[in-house]
């Protein structure tokens, strides 16, 4: 079961979380938010396994902190 540990404002934003995330081990999905006329400036969700939601949710709040 995937899991949405954060909500990135744009996609450049999600991409870059989601390489911390890669560069830890992880998987990782990307999930536009609302209108598809929005492109790359839409909310993306992030998404983890359930079961490595909690380390991965500490790593984004860490890379978010730096």
């Amino acid at each position: 079961m995937w899991t949405v540990i954060y909500i990135a404002p744009n996609k450049l934003i999600a991409e870059k979380y989601k390489a911390f995330l890669t560069n830890e081990g992880m998987l990782v999905q990307l999930r536009p938010i609302g209108s598809a006329h929005l492109g790359d400036h839409a909310s993306v969700e992030i998404l983890v396994p359930e079961s490595e939601a909690e380390e991965a949710h500490e790593i984004i709040t860490g890379a978010i902190g730096s």
